[in-house]
């Protein structure tokens, strides 16, 4: 059983606005020691200046940016340079690309910033880590994921449909790590609609904000919070949760073939052998 009770170092992506950051305040108030990172240098200051003034202490910040696989590698460089062992990885970053976009690596956006960056970034540090937390979404439910073809989404692009493909990425790699890695839990949870700066930055989410009920990125990082402090003979390993019960995605996000089959693609595409 892991030993909760001591200061524990969490490191939080996505971490300088949104769910991230409400969660890093969370997580600091408890008595956490977190890491911020995020892509834009100013808002991971008045970040971290935000955690300073909530919680007395001001966190450490790293920058990269998702859409880059070498500012992850450059990150983990960073990371193991100066951290022995991190408790908990809260894989969080996010975008929703409005248009069809490429990134540098020639991946579509959303796959690439909310998949295979994280991915890459848990495999290089997973011989460090306690728990993997992953900020997945009930929008998975409109993925078309094709393990095969991880571009799919570029042609006929639909920014919704290429969102929930690379979310219901997020609840298969959560299952696939538990089962690879034995020794460190991973879950996935849903947030809720969150009114975030992703979202306002989102035509798409702000015009759905106008119909349904949305929540503010510390209700939505409850669960994230949650998930990172109860005792692992609590939870479910590999579970998707939402508001801290354990939830029941869909079928699409529940195929250990489809998740085996993804982890093999995802690490020939980002050149780890599977």
């Amino acid at each position: 059983m892991e030993d909760l009770t001591e200061r524990r170092l969490v490191v939080v992506t996505g971490a300088s606005s949104g769910i991230g950051l409400a969660a890093a305040v969370q997580l600091a108030c408890r008595g956490d020691r977190v890491v911020l990172v995020g892509r834009d240098p100013a808002r991971l200051q008045a970040a971290a200046e935000r955690v300073r003034e909530t919680a007395g202490e001001r966190p450490e910040l790293f920058r990269a940016d998702f859409a880059v696989l070498d500012d992850v590698r450059r990150l983990v460089e960073q990371l193991r340079a100066v951290y022995d062992r991190i408790d908990v990885l809260a894989n969080n970053a996010g975008a929703i690309a409005l248009q069809p976009l490429r990134t540098v690596d020639g991946f579509e956006m959303s796959i690439q910033a909310n998949h295979l960056a994280p991915f890459l970034l848990t495999n290089l540090l997973a011989d460090r880590l306690g728990r993997i937390v992953v900020t997945a979404s009930g929008a998975h439910r409109f993925g078309t994921l094709a393990p095969d073809d991880l571009n799919r989404a570029l042609r006929e692009y639909r920014p919704m449909g290429a969102y929930g493909t690379s979310k219901q990425a997020n609840v298969l790699f959560a299952a696939e790590a538990t089962r690879r890695w034995p020794n460190i839990p991973a879950y996935s949870f849903h947030p809720g609609l969150v009114r975030t700066r992703f979202g306002n930055d989102s035509r798409i989410v702000a015009f759905g904000m106008r119909f349904m009920p949305f929540r503010s990125p510390e209700k939505g990082a409850e669960t994230l919070v949650w998930l990172a402090n109860q005792e692992r003979s609590r939870l479910v390993d590999g579970g998707y949760y939402v508001d801290r019960r354990l939830g029941r995605p869909y079928r699409k996000a529940t195929d250990p073939q489809l998740a085996a089959r993804l982890w093999a693609a995802s690490a020939k595409a980002v050149g780890l052998d599977a």
